[in-house]
Formats: C-alpha cells, sequence, structure tokens
C-alpha cells in the first residue's frame, strides 16, 4: 500500500513498518523520530510499542484494541510529522579511552588512513554524531556522521567477543557497545565506562534515536574512576540540550 511521503509494509498481524526513504539520511531520520513521537503521544489503546529506525517505523499493536485500518487513519492523520516543533535536542558528551588494548584496531586503522592516532581520535572527537537508531543488542547505537577520512571496512573475521562499552566503526558509521560482551566485525578504536543500557535504571536505555553523542578522550585514570562511578550507578555521560 502507498502514501504520500510513506510505505506501509505489513509485518505479520501485529506489527506494521512505516517506511519513509531507501537511504540512509538524517533528514528522513529526523522524520522517523518526529513521527514516533507523535504516534506514541496519541496515546492511542491498542497501540503497544513504536521501534524507529535509520529510515522507517516499527508500529506494534493490538488489532482488536486497534484495526489496522485505524491505525493507517492515525499515521496519515500525522503526517508529515512536525519535525520542526521537536524542541531542543539532547546532546551527551561520553567519556572514551581510545587505544591501546581498549581500542585495539585503531593503530592499524591509522595506518591505512595513512594518519597518526592522534589524528584518528581528533577527527572521532571532533563532532557531533546523530543516533541514527537502537538496535542489535540493547543499548547498541548507531550513529551518523562519521568523518570519511575514518571510514574503515568491517573486518573479513569478526571477533566473537568484544570488551563491553566497546566504541568501534563500521564502514561509515560509528557506535557504541553496551556494558555487555558482543560478537563484533567493526573496528575497535575504544571503549567508554558510560553505560548506554542499565536495567536497574529507572530509564535502562542512555540514548534514543534523534540524540546527539560528542566523545570525549579520557586517559587511563580518568577511565579507571568513571567506571567504578558508572558501577556505583552513576550515568556518567552528561546531557545537555542544544538546537539542531
Amino acid at each position: 500500500m502507498s502514501e504520500p511521503g510513506y510505505r506501509l509494509l505489513d509485518c505479520g498481524d501485529w506489527a506494521l513498518t512505516v517506511e519513509l526513504g531507501r537511504a540512509v539520511d538524517p533528514v528522513v531520520n529526523a522524520q522517523v523520530v518526529a513521527l514516533d513521537e507523535a504516534i506514541r503521544s496519541a496515546g492511542r489503546p491498542g497501540l503497544l510499542e513504536t521501534v524507529p529506525t535509520y529510515r522507517s517505523l516499527l508500529v506494534l499493536y493490538d488489532p482488536d484494541l486497534l484495526p489496522r485500518a485505524d491505525l493507517a487513519a492515525l499515521i496519515a492523520a500525522h503526517w508529515p510529522p512536525p519535525v520542526a516543533a521537536t524542541g531542543a535536542i539532547r546532546r551527551w558528551r561520553v567519556p572514551v579511552l581510545y587505544g591501546g588494548e581498549h581500542g585495539v584496531d585503531l593503530a592499524d586503522l591509522a595506518a591505512k588512513t595513512k594518519l597518526s592516532q592522534d589524528e584518528v581520535i581528533a577527527l572521532h572527537a571532533g563532532c557531533d554524531y546523530r543516533v541514527h537508531m537502537i538496535g542489535f543488542a540493547p543499548g547498541f547505537a548507531y550513529l551518523g556522521g562519521l568523518d570519511p577520512r575514518i571510514h574503515a571496512s568491517r573486518r573479513t573475521d569478526p571477533r566473537p567477543t568484544i570488551p563491553p562499552g566497546s566504541v568501534s566503526i563500521g564502514g561509515n558509521q560509528t557506535g557504541v557497545s553496551p556494558p555487555l560482551e558482543l560478537p563484533s566485525g567493526w573496528q575497535l578504536i575504544g571503549r567508554t565506562p558510560a553505560r548506554s543500557y542499565d536495567p536497574a535504571r529507572a530509564e535502562p536505555f542512555l540514548f534514543a534515536a534523534g540524540d546527539l553523542i560528542r566523545f570525549e578522550p579520557i586517559d587511563r585514570a580518568a577511565f579507571d574512576d568513571l567506571s567504578a562511578a558508572a558501577q556505583a550507578g552513576e550515568r556518567v555521560a552528561t546531557m545537555e540540550r542544544v538546537h539542531g
């Protein structure tokens, strides 16, 4: 079924994907986030969950309480979503210990890009990244906006496990892992003591689609101190609100 500006794709009887585009694009992603907020704010009975991704929004619903036709009408009523009305954006400052045992692929990445390790770190930590989506594992943040000079192909031999809190590069993306051991084929350049996922917190997920992240290099002593603070329940990453 086609609609102006989006497509509706059935995912079984209890889910509907609203596809807003075919490419990874910050404008499309902003529409996804705005539509997600608008639909959730409608508070319709039968709306179970929404999951924003790069270019689409998955909507889970109970068809006995919210028939598909009514859900389609709800989506149409909020299209186009008021992206400009979302107001200030959350920007997280995330500490990272780069290189060494905590970023085992940094030296190789620097060599391949003909940059020094310090130059790679400066480029990686020198801009704001947009959280396009949370996926793959609880709290794993896929980030857009990586400088083309440090794009890096995924490994041909993925690792069965990587350290919790790894900061990595995969193609034209960078990402932040949760405090879990995960498999990965991305290039490991650092680790953060910040916990993007913690089920003990009132809000288990630290980041959300549409947030911004800026990385801040730290040394080993600061990493150890902040890791202990995070273990004790502190958020460690700091948040501010900025206008996009």
